[in-house]
């Protein structure tokens, strides 16, 4: 299983003069499987292993065009032995799905469509789709669009290990919230928890207060660059910048948004004197051919890490 074998994760600090004695830690949980990375691994782990206790052979998704949740979910059932289904958003996608390399390798990954309208995919948590979906696929496991629930969120909690207390603020992006769940129910009382939202508004203060009690966290809502899977030439011109300095490739949508407010944060006196912040590297690269695709075709700056 590839659960018994995952990379060692190393923290990287980053190697930049910032003021007033503030030092930035990146944990490379990008690393951790070169198919199933970051918080991907975390939240499919127990999700599995919970589909293997039921008896179940499918795995059942949703997803958009690009998510990596679906590359991921995708590559665990082709080495783990188990069938998989996406359901994805917008179904004026099905002739054309395979310009998108994230469904082109879920495909090959042995990974069957069904491409359904946006109306319906608004659906994917009510009681009646989920119940169609489970008559006609009985067999099935079904995991929510980005992977969270408490299993994902029980498994998020293993990216923080003892050694990660000496750091006074955890930084970590959201799409869903199950990850910083995760990360906030093990945090320390003491450390601050810094969650940037890859999507405009500020729902997750609720979504995430279903998973967790504790108070120790913030949610950074002004770098979500125009929602999710928007950026700005801004933010790609940062992304290549920080990979020349540092050699770490971040993603558009989730990491790299964050690691931008971070800086932002730090230069606005929004963070505090001698404060060691650990961001969470979520993984997501696999996304940047698309946007690098799309970007193309709006003939803007392309994310450049080579």
């Amino acid at each position: 299983m590839i659960w018994d074998t995952p990379k060692e994760i190393s923290n990287q600090e980053v190697q930049y003069q910032f003021p007033r004695g503030i030092r930035l830690t990146i944990k490379r949980e990008d690393k951790i499987h070169p198919f199933v990375s970051g918080n991907k691994f975390r939240k499919l782990k127990y999700n599995v292993a919970q589909a293997i206790h039921l008896g179940k052979h499918t795995l059942l998704t949703f997803g958009g065009a690009y998510s990596n949740h679906i590359a991921a979910v995708a590559a665990v059932g082709r080495l783990e032995g188990m069938k998989t289904i996406g359901i994805i958003r917008g179904e004026e996608l099905q002739g054309q799905a395979l310009n998108s390399q994230t469904l082109l390798r879920a495909q090959k990954d042995g990974m069957k469509f069904r491409f359904v309208s946006r109306e319906l995919y608004r659906l994917k948590a009510t009681s009646g789709f989920l119940n169609e979906l489970n008559t006609e696929f009985e067999s099935a496991y079904i995991i929510p669009e980005g992977g969270t629930n408490e299993f994902a969120v029980q498994g998020c909690e293993e990216i923080l290990d003892t050694e990660d207390s000496v750091f006074t603020h955890i930084a970590c992006s959201a799409g869903t919230g199950g990850t910083a769940s995760g990360i906030i129910r093990v945090s320390n009382d003491n450390q601050r928890v810094l969650v940037f939202p890859a999507v405009k508004g500020d729902f997750l203060l609720s979504d995430i207060a279903t998973y967790t009690h504790k108070t120790n966290w913030d949610l950074i809502t002004a770098y979500h660059f125009g929602g999710y899977a928007k950026v700005t030439d801004e933010l790609i011109t940062f992304l290549n910048e920080f990979y020349v300095k540092t050699g770490i490739p971040l993603d558009p949508v989730y990491t790299g948004k964050m690691v931008f407010g971070i800086f932002d944060m730090i230069s606005t006196l929004q963070i505090p004197d001698n404060a060691h912040i650990l961001a969470i590297h979520t993984g997501g690269l696999q996304g940047i051919q698309g946007m690098n695709t799309y970007l193309q075709q709006k003939n803007r700056p392309l994310i450049n890490y080579e």
